[in-house]
């Protein structure tokens, strides 16, 4: 398919525009085998992601310690203010007391060495990685309010938690007037489901934009693997359980009548899993993780490839989302 320009949208309620495609920056770095490993490689696809029309980059202080953020800086350095730059914040950085966690000590110091490492000024939108059990939500949300008064953050994101705490979160901010989350950024894609009965609705009622990580399942959405085979050496799924934990009954047939959608519109299986995820109202813009340039051009593809109803009913039907989802925390 040939690829038409990007299509934009606002995060959320914000004002704030971002194209409907986010590039994830995890794979930036050298801390896993199915990561580039590559500052070069990695840079080709920075560079060609923003000629795309991307706009929206999402990294994270823990990806390879550090490393994708440096990378990413390097890559935007000239061009920062048409880009939105978006990092994370409470996975462990260094040992001993107060080395993750989100303390207002760890979320300023880890605010402070994020924009080091991004040659910036200021993070568009800085995320809670994940709630943290140890840290009153008040402590965090007034460290956060203090990154945006001082003007070093502009808006503040979160990313994977029960709805429960993600609802706290949002009344704490509302009740003590601190700056509220304007995204989430959930697991979200057509194999796993569970937070349509979790976060998805507390974001449509909320005005909060969605940003759904793993929108192919790692990889398990691409089509590249088959039922009843091991995967080939060099695969995700060779070395990785999160992707080998997709090999459900229930899942292949998903990618089934993904496969026979994609067959009949001339597109991949990716660009259809892709396409599900832009067809609803809620999700604002999946964090694609390409490897290669190529990767990234498929992906890209996906904005042109329009779904009817029928179509995604098929790809739903076999699935029947429920939280919490099996097999997971």
């Amino acid at each position: 398919m040939t690829s038409s320009p990007m299509e934009y949208t606002r995060l959320g309620d914000t004002g704030l525009e971002v194209s409907r495609l986010c590039l994830g920056c995890m794979n930036f770095g050298s801390d896993e085998p199915w990561m580039i490993g590559d500052e070069a490689e990695s840079r080709e696809v920075i560079d060609r992601a923003l000629d795309l029309g991307i706009n929206f980059l999402d990294t994270a202080n823990v990806y390879s310690q550090g490393e994708s953020e440096e990378i990413v800086g390097d890559a935007i350095e000239g061009r920062r203010d048409e880009l939105v730059v978006a990092t994370k914040v409470y996975g462990r950085m260094r040992e001993g007391p107060n080395g993750q966690g989100l303390s207002r000590k760890h979320v300023l110091e880890q605010a402070e060495k994020s924009l080091e490492r991004l040659g910036t000024d200021y993070i568009d939108l800085y995320q809670i990685h994940r709630w943290d059990d140890d840290t009153p939500i008040e402590e965090t949300l007034s460290a956060l309010d203090h990154l945006v008064e001082e003007g070093t953050v502009r808006y503040v994101g979160a990313s994977t938690m029960p709805n429960w705490q993600f609802q706290k979160a949002l009344y704490t901010a509302d009740v003590e007037n601190y700056e509220r989350f304007v995204c989430m950024q959930p697991e979200y894609n057509a194999v796993d489901r569970h937070e349509e009965a979790n976060l998805l609705p507390v974001c449509e009622m909320e005005g909060v934009g969605v940003i759904p990580w793993s929108p192919l399942a790692g990889g398990f959405l691409t089509g590249k693997y088959e039922r009843g085979e091991d995967p080939d050496d060099g695969l995700r799924a060779d070395a990785d359980e999160y992707t080998r934990q997709r090999f459900t009954e229930e899942n292949w047939a998903v990618l089934d009548e993904i496969r026979e959608i994609a067959a009949d519109k001339g597109a991949t299986p990716a660009q259809v899993s892709l396409a599900w995820l832009l067809h609803k109202d809620v999700v604002d813009a999946p964090i694609i993780g390409p490897r290669s340039t190529g990767h990234l051009a498929e992906n890209v593809g996906a904005v042109d490839v329009s779904l009817t109803d029928a179509e995604i009913e098929r790809i739903e039907a076999p699935k029947r989302p429920s939280w919490p989802a099996a097999g997971k925390d």
